[in-house]
């Protein structure tokens, strides 16, 4: 097993949940999501997570439809998944987020009830369940 740090993206168009976690572990925890103005994300923020954790893997959850057909959001996580490597050269994979924000909502509201379910807290904790999907799929 690797032991890599890797931050993982739920991408938005107003809103980017953004999760951290270890390789080794294969565990992962919400970090503050990153506002977005119609589909652009603070680079400036984005750019700081990454000197501050310096990952060497990054996760874009890829939205898609239930039948895994493409949805109006899919081409925009891929191009964000691009800006992502062309801006900070880091090797970003793309990995299927069906039902990610069904069960982050279920798992903050289990634990805290409507207060839990902010839209910065629900897309942060969406970004977990991505990268710990894609960490046991690794594990596979």
């Amino acid at each position: 097993m690797r032991s890599r740090t890797v931050i993982a993206f739920d991408f938005g168009t107003k809103s980017i949940g953004i999760a951290i976690g270890q390789e080794i572990t294969a565990t992962a925890r919400a970090l503050a999501a990153c506002k977005a103005q119609h589909g652009q994300p603070q680079w400036q923020r984005i750019e700081s997570l990454l000197k501050e954790w310096q990952p060497q893997l990054l996760i874009v959850g890829l939205p898609l439809n239930m039948d895994g057909s493409e949805q109006p959001l899919t081409e925009q996580a891929r191009k964000f998944a691009r800006q992502l490597h062309g801006r900070f050269g880091l090797q970003v994979i793309l990995h299927d987020e069906r039902l990610s924000t069904v069960e982050a909502r279920s798992h903050l509201f289990a634990h805290g009830g409507f207060r839990a379910l902010d839209k910065g807290r629900v897309d942060s904790a969406a970004a977990v369940v991505i990268l710990e999907s894609w960490f046991e799929q690794q594990l596979g």
